[in-house]
């Protein structure tokens, strides 16, 4: 830094200068707010692991005052979860039905599913932005801070990333798409088809294709499933955070909706959440 401030202050064009300076504070004041994060999140771990404040204070060298403050402010820990930066929501489009020159369109769940978490992600301090993936499906997944909503019906690549889950998946038959429990073998087939208002959806972190990161994987087995994934979410963000952090797993949640709203009414898990990481 000192090395950085004394090439600064020689660069004569004042102009260049003030470019230059104000680079370097974005950058620094982007550093600061990530290890401000990274402290806190360090912080709740302690604390949830049953040391008390004043044991905190002591073990790090700051009065505890200093941590009661540290801890009753800033971005709640959990916003890892999502990502440190501007999280984009991808959602699947399809063509519109019953047009000669179809263009692509977003069904209200899907709407509703970036809304809720754009919502999530303006509460932990985070922007959101909105990207519509077309038929047939392809999208880039080696980015960071993505979540993809969507089937592998309509987002078939994202399906075959989802084969390397050993626990979860998506199969389809004569009757339909459907969840499965590799694990005990467990079908989820959704009680929609038989007209009634619940869906299932996988809700996981996948392996990006360049082995370098990971992305949010919310899908349901109809729209309405993957809008009940984005309340899943929501609801369940903190629990999710303490028990995986940032690492690899999925979970296969169930969703009963209002017929009539389709508003999503509740959520509950119909699996353990599954920890994958180390998974090849």
């Amino acid at each position: 830094m000192e090395a950085q401030l004394a090439a600064l202050a020689e660069v004569a064009d004042p102009g260049g200068r003030a470019r230059q300076a104000s680079s370097l504070i974005e950058e620094h004041q982007a550093a600061i707010a990530e290890l401000s994060h990274l402290r806190r999140g360090a912080l709740d771990e302690m604390l949830s692991s049953g040391m008390t404040q004043t044991q905190i204070a002591e073990a790090i060298g700051m009065t505890r005052a200093r941590v009661g403050q540290l801890l009753s402010s800033g971005p709640r820990p959990e916003r890892a979860f999502l990502g440190s930066g501007t999280v984009t929501v991808a959602v699947a489009g399809k063509y519109e039905a019953g047009k000669e020159n179809p263009g692509h369109v977003v069904s209200a769940e899907m709407l509703a599913t970036y809304e809720r978490l754009s919502g999530l992600a303006r509460s932990l301090s985070l922007k959101a932005e909105y990207e519509v993936v077309p038929p047939p499906g392809m999208i880039k997944l080696n980015r960071t801070n993505l979540i993809v909503c969507g089937s592998p019906r309509i987002l078939p690549f994202v399906g075959q990333v989802l084969e390397s889950d050993p626990n979860l998946g998506f199969r389809n038959d004569d009757g339909g798409w459907y969840l499965v429990n590799h694990v005990t073998g467990e079908e989820y087939r959704s009680p929609a088809n038989e007209g009634e208002p619940c869906d299932y959806a996988y809700v996981g972190r996948l392996p990006r294709p360049d082995g370098r990161g990971s992305f949010l994987y919310l899908a349901g087995i109809h729209a309405l499933g993957t809008k009940g994934a984005g309340r899943y979410l929501e609801d369940n963000l903190d629990t999710l955070y303490r028990e995986v952090k940032t690492r690899r797993f999925s979970v296969a949640i169930a969703c009963k909706y209002d017929p009539k709203t389709h508003e999503i009414l509740s959520t509950e898990a119909v699996t353990p959440v599954f920890r994958n990481e180390g998974v090849g």
